[in-house]
């Protein structure tokens, strides 16, 4: 018992001794971890020798025993745990520090979604379970694909048009030049070509119809003002002239009279000026629309025959004969709508003579029937043909516009 007594003691003192050693490695992780950041580098390189030398001096520390053979439990002197927390801690400073900077890269530069992962499995999972984000196709990237071959199909389109506009103004111009220098031949339809010009020149005619037409209508319009202005003056001076008010008064009278008789031939003949502005500038202006894209096709008829021609007169290979087969390909079109606008041509003359006919007996009768009752002096007979034709007058001031429209 005696001789135990002494070794009890001595191994309390051993522990007594440590124990200082122990607080002071505990104060020194402490400031090292209070002290100021450091870079990512040296903080890891820092912990990987504080560790190190932390787990040998555990491996080789001594176990105290109690009494009872069980081994005492000295929280300052628990090296495996104050290790293994040292080591947690400086592995959440050195997070903490990276998470900062990623983050403030991130709020600079924005995420790079294409570096970005999927972890799935939960925490602790395999790297089976990790999906790069750069791999998934989301519907953005599918419609953004689509508008891109979209937008290349219209372009494809676009040139082989541009391609085909070029080749046949080519073909045309060439033919045209040929049929001024007299080197080339062209289709001719002698009868459709003869109307054609019967139509030109009736235009021409019926414009200067209308030309004159709308001359008078000004000149009679101021005849008719100045009758008015006449009219009103005398009336004012047969008020002014005791001695002179029966003549003034007449000529007053007839003066009004002929206004009134001039204002109903103006309507007569306005109507007139515009029934042939409609037969000249859209009837007739319609069918030579017609006859130009006719004259057109008839240009490009020509100019695909021609190559067609001159390819039959050449060699007869493998690749002569597709050229050849193309070319005929489109000297058939193109001789489809020759012969189709030829009879659109055809019917158009047709229907514009018989509108030519009508329109004009009807506006030449009102023409003359107008003239000859206005200066005959036959009031009754100018309104009775206006009624005849279904030609209502405008009140004095209808075209004049309102001072709301004005304002």
């Amino acid at each position: 018992m005696g001789c135990c007594a002494p070794g009890r003691h001595g191994l309390d003192q051993s522990a007594a001794s440590r124990a200082p050693s122990a607080m002071g490695r505990q104060r020194a992780i402490r400031g090292y971890f209070t002290e100021q950041p450091i870079c990512k580098e040296v903080l890891l390189q820092r912990s990987s020798s504080m560790a190190d030398s932390i787990m040998s001096r555990a491996a080789t520390m001594e176990i105290p025993i109690n009494s009872n053979g069980d081994s005492r439990t000295i929280p300052e002197d628990d090296g495996l745990e104050q290790a293994a927390k040292a080591q947690w801690s400086l592995d959440e400073k050195v997070g903490s520090a990276t998470e900062t900077r990623d983050l403030q890269q991130v709020m600079v530069s924005g995420p790079n979604l294409n570096e970005t992962s999927i972890v799935s499995g939960g925490y602790g999972g395999t790297a089976e379970g990790i999906i790069p984000t750069s791999s998934i196709k989301g519907p953005n990237m599918h419609q953004a694909g689509t508008a891109e071959e979209a937008t290349r199909g219209v372009a494809v389109e676009k040139l082989d048009f541009v391609r085909k506009w070029g080749l046949n103004t080519y073909k045309c111009t060439k033919q045209m030049i040929s049929e001024r220098f007299g080197r080339g031949s062209r289709t001719v339809d002698l009868e459709l070509e003869a109307q054609i010009e019967v139509l030109r020149d009736t235009k021409r005619k019926y414009e200067n119809v209308l030309r004159l037409a709308r001359a008078l209508t000004n000149h009679f319009y101021s005849m008719v003002q100045t009758q008015h202005a006449l009219g009103d003056t005398f009336a004012d001076l047969s008020q002014k002239s005791p001695e002179l008010r029966d003549e003034f008064g007449y000529n007053a009278e007839t003066q009004k009279l002929l206004c009134k008789n001039g204002e109903t031939l103006l309507g007569a003949i306005n109507f007139f000026v515009s029934s042939i502005n409609t037969l000249v500038n859209k009837t007739m202006e319609d069918t030579l629309l017609t006859i130009k894209k006719y004259e057109d096709a008839r240009l490009e008829y020509d100019a695909y025959r021609a190559d067609l021609e001159e390819l039959n007169l050449g060699p007869r290979d493998a690749v002569t004969m597709a050229r050849i087969e193309a070319a005929q390909q489109q000297y058939q079109v193109q001789k489809d709508k020759y012969e189709r606008l030829r009879n659109d041509v055809t019917i158009k003359l047709k229907f514009l003579e018989e509108n030519k006919v009508k329109v004009m007996h009807k506006q030449l009768l009102l023409f003359h029937n107008a003239i000859s009752a206005y200066f005959a002096g036959n009031q009754q007979q100018l309104e009775q043909t206006l009624k005849q034709f279904n030609i209502k007058l405008k009140p004095p001031g209808a075209d004049k516009p309102s001072w709301l429209e004005e304002q």
